[in-house]
Order: C-alpha cells, then structure tokens, then sequence
C-alpha cells in the first residue's frame, strides 16, 4: 500500500504514545513524512491533551488491531475529546528481540515489552521457560530502559526501529505469533485544521433505550446503500446499560446521501457527533 503523506510543514509536532521507535512514531512518519518533530507521550490521554492544549499538530493513536480488535481506551477518548480524525493509515507489526551488542539469546533471563506485544509473542516466547516476562509501559520504551540501565541480562521485544534509534542489537527477527498482524491507526487534530471529507466518515451516536431503536438508526444507512466497515459500542459511564455506538461508514460526508442520512439519525440520536471525513485505506 503507498503511503499517503499528509501536507504539514517540516518540523510539525505530531504527538503519539510511547517512546522515540515505537510503532506509532513510525505511523505517524508513514502519515506525515520523516521531517516531523515527534512528541513523545506517557499515555493515550496526554497526546490527546497535547493537541487539545496546542502543544502539538496532530496526534497519531492506534484504534484497532487485526488480533487483539478494537482499543477501547481510544474509542472513549474520541468520545470525551472534541479532536476530529483527519486520516488513517495501518502497519505491518513485526516484533523483534531486541539486546544489548554483543549479547546472545542464552544469557537472556527477562524480558519486557509492553502487555500486548509479550501476548503477541507467546508462542515464540513459551520456549523460553527459564525467561521472566516483564510487562512495561512501552515496546521501544522497553528497548531504552535495558539500554540505560546496562541490563545485559535482559532483552526486549519492539520494533526494528527501535533497535537503531538506541542502538541496539536484534537477536531474532519476526517473533510475532501470527505474521498477518496489522495495527490501524488515526490522525487527530484541532477541528477545522483540514480539510473535510474522503472515502471514510466516522461518526458517534447515543440512542434512547427504545425498542427497534438500533436497527431504525442503522436502516438510515442500508436504505441509502452505504456501506459500515466498523461498528463499535462502549458503556456510557454513570448510566448502566446504556451505550455510545461508533460508526465508519465507506461514504464521503459531503454527499448527498451521506448528509441525508446523518439527517436523518439525528432525528433518532439524542447524542450524535461526525468524528471526521477523511481518506479511506
């Protein structure tokens, strides 16, 4: 797939979580190109608030993952925040053990990487039966912390990036359980900082608790033949048993039956928000 650079001037912050190396600082080169200023965040949250705040551009965030599915931590931040999505884009993620130079897998006696990437390896990782898993906060994170803290003992699985940025050695590539692992991820930024519109519109709605109410919301779309790619609910918190539906429609928002039927729903959608409209895969 070629990559769909968007247009930003060079040096643009783009914040993402994780380290300098993690999969998401390669999403978001993939996104905006290699003369960007990353900014680094703890969490999910604090890139969120770095664009809210001003402090960056854009922010780069994973959503969904072919094995481990949908990020639920980020539906319910698109919810709370008022960031619009402006592109999408999806990697390949390879995990690789990465060590100190020089060092072999025999010395090896832990292991960290973030909770996911350890799942995604377990296989490969069960050989392994006198090796302590350590989950850590970050893959590449986990990379700088061995390095820094002179761990010769001790490897971490991350990207090949990672490796290079600090300068680290890769004792075995592709160690991920199941090689068709991909990782989407969405660009957010300030509303009205691009332009609107593409393949794809992402949207955000509540329902009363009615009966037929759903399939009434989601008729809005089959009569008009627009197609879903994804549908997703998450609680509403302080209101048991009731649920925000989040909706990727394969239509552009300015069409006409995609205004007609956004027109529509929100004669049935107490809540109802557009996330973006925005070039598909």
């Amino acid at each position: 797939m070629k990559p769909r650079i968007l247009a930003i001037p060079p040096g643009t912050k783009i914040a993402f979580q994780g380290e300098l190396g993690a999969f998401s600082h390669h999403a978001c080169r993939k996104l905006f190109g290699v003369k960007i200023e990353p900014f680094p965040c703890l969490s999910f949250e604090h890139a969120f608030a770095a664009v809210a705040r001003g402090k960056a551009e854009c922010a780069v965030i994973p959503i969904e993952n072919t094995l481990a599915g949908s990020i639920h931590k980020n539906y319910d931040l698109l919810a709370r925040h008022t960031l619009e999505v402006v592109a999408e884009t999806s990697l390949r993620v390879e995990h690789n053990l990465i060590a100190h130079p020089g060092a072999g897998v025999r010395q090896i006696r832990r292991i960290y990487s973030h909770p996911a990437a350890l799942e995604q390896c377990s296989r490969w990782l069960s050989r392994l039966t006198k090796v302590d898993k350590i989950p850590f906060y970050d893959t590449a994170g986990s990379v700088q912390f061995i390095r820094d803290r002179g761990l010769r003992d001790a490897a971490a699985i991350a990207s090949a990036d990672a490796a290079r940025i600090y300068g680290m050695k890769i004792l075995r590539p592709g160690i991920e359980d199941e090689p068709e692992n991909y990782t989407r991820f969405l660009a957010l930024a300030r509303r009205k900082r691009f332009v609107r519109g593409g393949g794809k519109t992402s949207i955000v709605f509540g329902l009363k608790n009615e009966p037929g109410v759903l399939f009434k919301a989601l008729s809005v779309f089959a009569l008009r033949n627009i197609d879903l790619s994804k549908i997703e609910s998450r609680p509403i918190r302080g209101k048991p048993w009731e649920y925000l539906f989040y909706l990727d429609l394969l239509s552009d928002v300015r069409s006409r039956e995609c205004l007609n039927a956004l027109r529509h729903l929100r004669e049935l959608a107490p809540y109802f928000r557009i996330l973006g409209s925005y070039p598909a895969l």
